[in-house]
């Protein structure tokens, strides 16, 4: 896939080390919103590297996948579930009977979101119990991928009677039976809220007070004494806790509310309106949908196509809720695919 269609196309990419590459990509070929799974190198400071070069383990790559999906279809949380269910995530020293730096486990993030998200679900496998040691995956930035040979890609298609006793004779499908037979029902990345995962303290630590607050506990900072209220600043806003779009700058105008006011969001689908009647009153509360933090509430007097009316949103933000993202820093927070708005 071109680099144009994957903007066009408005995909992600997710990177995941877990030891033989030809195992792991197995799993996400057939999941729906996956368009393309590849096997190759990733974290190391040795450009293009062969195989061979891999294996003498001094490169300092892992053996690793690269997903290109549609978040839309399948969300990141999605793929780091299946992730944890293809790998022993407490095993130090490689993967199995493969052993090796360049068969440790990660995750590469390839922007805050995903490190968050990631960060959450490990300690979710942590706390779950089912596996008896420390989790040892590391978490990682995204620096660099280097796909693998051609004969490594599809290798479980191409090859698939050395790959069923490649995998039987390592290790792998006999601990993955063993660990998940019975445990279809076990999940560790549903909607990342703090209340619901037994992370309170953990988002007590990484948000302000005021954050927590707003998004947590559905507080209501102060109107006119917020961080955003003013800012007139192209870029884009996102979630403070899961680092997912919400809105941008085209969309935001002066309400005199006192609070950060937005026609409409940047992904819809990252916006969950749902009933208030708290304070006497009936309103619609908005909340982002991947980590279900309160983020204000949306009215019907904003300027439509003939000013304000009912026609018209006002999504009124609390901006302890939002993290802005300047323009000239989208590509380096890995939200570049964002810069054609501006």
């Amino acid at each position: 896939m071109s680099a144009e269609s994957f903007a066009q196309n408005k995909d992600e990419k997710a990177t995941f080390a877990g030891g033989c590459f030809w195992c792991v990509e197995q799993a996400f070929e057939e999941i729906d919103g996956v368009s393309q799974v590849s096997s190759g190198y990733a974290g190391g400071k040795e450009k293009d590297p062969t195989y061979e070069e891999i294996s003498g383990g001094a490169t300092g790559h892992k053996e690793a996948i690269q997903i290109i999906f549609d978040p839309s279809k399948v969300s990141y949380a999605s793929l780091l579930e299946i992730f944890w269910r293809q790998i022993d995530p407490t095993q130090a020293d490689g993967q199995f009977n493969d052993k090796g730096s360049q068969y440790k486990t990660a995750i590469f993030y390839h922007s805050d979101g995903q490190k968050k998200l990631a960060q959450v679900s490990k300690q979710a496998v942590q706390d779950s119990g089912i596996f008896k040691g420390a989790v040892v995956t590391e978490i990682l930035p995204f620096e660099n991928f280097y796909p693998a040979e051609e004969y490594h890609q599809d290798y479980y298609q191409k090859n698939s009677g050395h790959y069923n006793l490649y995998k039987k004779g390592s290790g792998r499908a006999g601990f993955l039976k063993k660990t998940w037979e019975g445990k279809d029902g076990v999940k560790f990345c549903p909607l990342p809220r703090a209340k619901a995962k037994r992370l309170d303290e953990e988002l007590k630590k990484s948000l302000t007070p005021l954050q927590y607050r707003v998004t947590q506990k559905n507080g209501t900072e102060l109107p006119f004494q917020n961080e955003y209220v003013n800012n007139k600043k192209e870029g884009i806003y996102v979630d403070v806790v899961s680092g997912e779009p919400l809105f941008a700058s085209k969309d935001k105008f002066g309400s005199n509310t006192g609070w950060p006011s937005f026609t409409k969001p940047l992904k819809k689908d990252n916006i969950i309106e749902k009933k208030d009647i708290s304070l006497g009153m009936e309103r619609t509360e908005v909340r982002s949908k991947s980590a279900d933090s309160h983020l204000g509430h949306v009215f019907d007097d904003g300027p439509g196509p003939d000013g304000p009316g009912p026609d018209g949103k006002r999504f009124c933000i609390n901006s302890a809720a939002l993290r802005f993202i300047p323009k000239e820093e989208l590509e380096q927070e890995g939200y570049g695919k964002y810069l054609k708005l501006f």
